[in-house]
């Protein structure tokens, strides 16, 4: 198959960073934002931005939305169930759903909901993409891995996303061991996300030796030996990939969970502590460390009101 028509749902940093790339990339037309109709008219009333840039994006409606040959879901994980219902009418016999969220959840939610044929499963590295209402300010683009469900051989419509993003200019890398890098990007999120969302700081609390960066790594071990209980491999070698990569984003630049808490919007605290936590005690694995976490996260977020 050839993509040729793209949907978004959800003008988060990554929906708004991918989303200029690609309405600059594609024909007039080829691209649409599906958004209710209150946050269109929020949309064009205060503009949508990119590095400064205004954002030349097609709205449509739920009611309005036409099957495309790929949807990119670039919501937050609670908001993940309503998007679903504002995306299908995108939805067709052929389209390829790519979920740009966090964690381990959201491909087996969309395949439930649209079929497991359709979902390609994603994470997004590398940015450092910080949003402030609907700008969004990045020196470092970062990149989408993808690939399918199960290990493998790539299957024709992960090849088919390749060459489209090939044709768009979009970073990527097409893999063959997906559900290893989804429980490796949980891993970073558990611990870098949660940390700064926590204490704050930005990168540059982790870009230095220190009590924030010991935090960092060790929430991460703790989803180590959880992943290891799901078959998972993962080891310190991916945490210390990881830290290398935090040492190059911009020290100013803060993830998005530490943007959502200081926005006072809710986090998403039970999507990745929540989750460790109640794993770690299917398999008896101790995770004190995002029990920590999770409290005082559910504190700050208790303070919003």
């Amino acid at each position: 198959m050839e993509i040729k028509t793209v949907a978004i749902v959800g003008l988060g940093a990554l929906g708004i960073l991918f989303g200029h790339q690609l309405s600059q990339a594609l024909p007039a037309g080829s691209l649409k934002i599906v958004a209710d109709q209150q946050r269109i008219d929020r949309y064009k009333e205060g503009g949508v931005y990119c590095n400064g840039e205004p954002c030349a994006f097609d709205y449509v409606t739920p009611e309005q939305a036409e099957p495309a040959d790929l949807v990119l879901v670039a919501v937050k994980q609670p908001g993940l169930i309503a998007a679903m219902d504002t995306m299908a009418g995108a939805v067709g016999e052929n389209t390829v759903i790519l979920s740009l969220l966090n964690g381990i959840a959201s491909e087996p939610m969309l395949a439930e909901r649209f079929g497991a044929d359709k979902v390609l499963a994603c994470v997004a590295q590398g940015m450092d993409a910080v949003r402030e209402g609907q700008s969004v300010r990045f020196t470092q683009k970062g990149w989408l891995v993808f690939g399918d469900m199960q290990p493998g051989p790539p299957s024709r419509k992960a090849q088919s996303v390749a060459a489209f993003f090939d044709a768009a200019g979009v970073p990527y890398i097409l893999a063959d061991d997906m559900p290893r890098r989804l429980w490796n990007k949980f891993m970073l999120n558990a611990g870098v996300n949660q940390v700064l969302a926590a204490y704050g700081g930005g990168y540059s609390a982790l870009q230095k030796p220190g009590p924030l960066r010991d935090m960092t790594i060790a929430a991460m071990r703790e989803v180590m030996a959880i992943a290891k209980k799901e078959g998972i491999r993962l080891d310190d070698q991916d945490i210390e990939d990881w830290m290398r990569l935090i040492a190059t984003l911009s020290p100013e630049g803060k993830p998005s969970m530490q943007q959502d808490v200081e926005a006072r919007r809710q986090s998403e605290v039970e999507l990745f502590a929540g989750t460790v936590i109640a794993l770690g005690k299917k398999h008896g694995v101790p995770t004190p460390v995002n029990e920590s976490l999770h409290k005082r996260i559910l504190e700050i977020e208790r303070d919003y009101r």
